[in-house]
């Protein structure tokens, strides 16, 4: 029960990262971070897909690395956030809906305080073998 679960959660992410794609307004790094995680628990044939994925790979595999996401990420993700508030702004009632843009606003800016990938390290060749 708990593998089928973890394997709707998953699919659920992906979906919901999928629709990311095209919406400003759902990131869909972060969905296809959680769905990495429920398929591991859930589907390694999934899990495998999604890590070695030309788009995403690179992502999940720095997150689970070194818990780090990339400058171009974190100002893309901002850039949106930034337009979604920006929208929410302009059709909600003031001022009590402020609340939860503000902390949509102060829970969003956490994704700064993560670490950045450094270059990608080359494999070290051993010393040649001499005779």
């Amino acid at each position: 029960m708990k593998r089928q679960l973890y394997l709707a959660a998953g699919l659920t992410s992906v979906a919901l990262g999928a629709i990311g794609v095209i919406l400003p307004l759902l990131p869909t790094v972060p969905f296809m971070i959680l769905a990495a995680f429920c398929f591991a628990n859930s589907s390694p044939r999934l899990e495998a897909w999604l890590v070695e994925h030309h788009v995403f790979g690179s992502h999940i595999r720095n997150w689970r690395e070194r818990r780090a996401i990339t400058r171009r990420g974190k100002w893309a993700a901002t850039i949106a956030f930034a337009v979604s508030i920006t929208i929410a702004l302009l059709f909600m009632k003031m001022p009590w809906n402020l609340f939860p843009i503000a902390a949509a606003l102060i829970t969003g800016s956490w994704l700064w305080t993560r670490n950045e990938p450094g270059p990608a390290q080359l494999p070290v060749q051993p010393p040649p073998h001499k005779e």
